[in-house]
């Protein structure tokens, strides 16, 4: 019976395919996927490039909205706590809220107050300082005449007294505004984002379903946790720092010894730079105050404490929070600085550790993005190994392939001897 009857399986038909004319012909050869791939590049670049563009324009908005997301990622489990144990969401909030405010104040009044308390002093230090490096300059090789030196003041005093510094004091009467309603509007942001934060990030995801819900919910939780540890460790880093320069800067008797400290905690937020900047300051503050011989003390505490925090500090309290290269957090750090000064400096590197954190969970919990698996060995060592043992096996292949010529060489030599 033909149910029964055994016979291969037809191999399935595939349908004729049109050939390919006119102007999908031209875009379809290699040199055709290549400038659609450009041309792809270049609208996403443009497209980058407005986004950046308008958060120039608008920084007074968008710098103060990636703050209070910053803190807010950092308050998080603070607020989640006191709910757990009792207290009214609101009521949590405004806790929270308070002692952030609290402490950003704190650290202003620190710097106003001793920069004020001890101004007068330090001035007469300076001067004395400026005396002295006028008394040096005369035993360098080359010469610095008095005349240069009054030349360099006066051009200075010039121009704090010219029209272009006062436009400069109304450019900057101005930034004090934009910083003032910046401030007021990141902490009304800070606060919806510790009260309504998830709520908030669920009525963002509405438009998404399945697979790609899952997906930003996962977006969403590694960039929060992500800047939330680095906040939370750099924080503590920045603390330890503080204050064991600011102990020993005080021990050696720097004067603003005070505001230095609180300056080392701010900078501390700047990877690689920030310390070094601080380092240098508190350096120059002892030249002038104390002497040389202090600023080398000086240097060389800022040189230990920060082999303290390398080493041991930033490990063991950051962990995996900030796995990114030296020179991709020096290119965040210039293009942050560029775009939006200091501030950007101080964001730029935790939300390149976001963005990262992000594609690394991109298909799953512990998958990342396809283009940016690991898709080989990436150990330069391994492989500069490999291609060593590679040379050798190559070389001694050649010298077994020589000795197998000569090998036969010589025993044709023989045989024509014996004919």
């Amino acid at each position: 019976m033909p149910f029964f009857r055994s016979s291969a399986a037809a191999p399935p038909t595939t349908p004729p395919t049109e050939p390919v004319t006119g102007v999908r012909a031209a875009w379809s050869d290699s040199f055709g996927r290549l400038s659609t791939r450009a041309l792809q590049l270049i609208i996403l670049i443009v497209i980058v490039a407005g986004i950046v563009y308008a958060g120039q324009v608008l920084s007074v908005v968008t710098i103060p909205v990636l703050l209070a997301l910053i803190i807010a990622s950092a308050m998080h489990p603070v607020v989640s706590w006191l709910r757990r144990h009792g207290f009214p969401s609101v009521f949590a909030t405004l806790t929270v809220l308070l002692g952030v405010l609290v402490v950003l104040g704190l650290l202003g009044y620190l710097i106003v107050v001793a920069v004020e308390n001890q101004w007068s002093s330090l001035q007469k230090s300076a001067v004395q300082g400026f005396q002295q490096l006028q008394d040096f300059s005369k035993t360098l090789p080359f010469a610095i005449s008095d005349k240069q030196v009054d030349d360099a003041v006066k051009t200075a005093t010039d121009f704090v007294t010219s029209a272009k510094f006062g436009s400069g004091a109304l450019a900057g009467a101005s930034a004090t505004a934009n910083f003032l309603t910046g401030l007021v509007l990141m902490i009304v942001v800070l606060f919806f984002f510790l009260k309504d934060g998830p709520r908030i990030w669920e009525f963002l995801l509405r438009p998404f379903t399945g697979a790609s819900y899952e997906r930003a919910r996962r977006v969403g939780d590694r960039v929060v946790s992500t800047l939330g540890g680095y906040v939370r460790g750099t924080a503590t880093v920045a603390a330890v720092d503080a204050i064991g320069i600011g102990v020993s800067i005080t021990i050696v008797g720097v004067p603003l010894a005070l505001p230095l400290a609180v300056i080392v905690f701010i900078t501390a937020f700047i990877p690689i730079v920030g310390a070094t900047a601080a380092g240098i300051l508190a350096a120059l503050v002892a030249l002038v105050a104390l002497g040389p011989v202090q600023a080398l003390f000086v240097v060389g505490i800022v040189v230990v404490v920060n082999q303290l925090e390398g080493n041991f500090l930033q490990p063991v309290l950051m962990g995996k929070t900030l796995r990114l290269h030296g020179l991709v957090i020096l290119v965040g750090l210039t293009a942050g600085t560029v775009l939006a000064g200091i501030t950007g400096a101080i964001i730029s590197v935790p939300l390149l550790a976001a963005a990262w954190g992000a594609i690394k969970v991109w298909d799953g919990p512990d998958l990342a993005a396809e283009p940016w698996r690991q898709k080989r060995s990436e150990d330069v060592e391994h492989h500069e190994r490999e291609n060593k043992r590679a040379k050798r096996r190559e070389k001694a292949q050649k010298a077994r392939d020589k000795r197998r010529e000569e090998q036969v060489k010589d025993r044709a030599k023989r045989v024509a001897k014996t004919d």
